[in-house]
């Protein structure tokens, strides 16, 4: 017994951080040391810029093949009568889009509208969607098209989730009609 309290003070001292706050190591198989991500310069990709004006720079519109894509939606949108219709540029911020379309809609009813007739306008303009998600609930209905995502959301949604504070360093313009 004397031996575990001589040991317990003993590590104490020589600890700065008092025993309470210290954190437990998580065990390891064999003593092996902990893993660790490989550097950027392993993956073989260039060095993380240190400043946000130092981000990749957005493609010019003239060479960017998504964005009449998300024109076209967001005018589809607000062929329905869409409120605030935002169009975000996410490229660089994200991998799987390069633009969202985030558009308001007065009830669960009008979404599902905005939402249908955004289908059929990309399917007229031969673009074809990745996925679906939302009908049944009509809140917040997300239609994927690959480079560009539509967000459909009633006002409650919209101000819960708030993706254009979430996406916040995301460039954006907004279509009226």
């Amino acid at each position: 017994m004397a031996n575990k309290k001589t040991a317990a003070a003993t590590s104490a001292k020589r600890s700065p951080v008092p025993a309470r706050k210290r954190r437990a190591e998580p065990k390891r198989r064999g003593g092996a040391p902990p893993r660790r991500a490989p550097s950027r310069a392993a993956l073989g990709k260039p060095p993380a810029p240190s400043s946000p004006a130092e981000k990749a720079p957005a493609a010019p519109p003239e060479s960017d093949e998504a964005r009449p894509t998300a024109l076209a939606i967001a005018r589809a949108a607000l062929d329905k009568k869409g409120e605030d219709v935002i169009v975000l540029d996410v490229r660089g911020l994200t991998s799987y889009a390069d633009y969202f379309v985030v558009v308001t809609a007065d009830s669960d009813r009008q979404a599902g509208a905005i939402a249908d007739h955004v289908e059929q306008t990309m399917k007229g303009r031969g673009v074809s969607k990745v996925g679906v998600e939302g009908y049944e609930s009509g809140r917040w209905i997300l239609v994927d098209y690959g480079d560009v995502v539509a967000h459909v959301m009633n006002r409650e949604s919209r101000g819960f989730y708030d993706l254009e504070g979430l996406w916040a360093d995301a460039p954006r313009f907004t279509v009226s009609s």
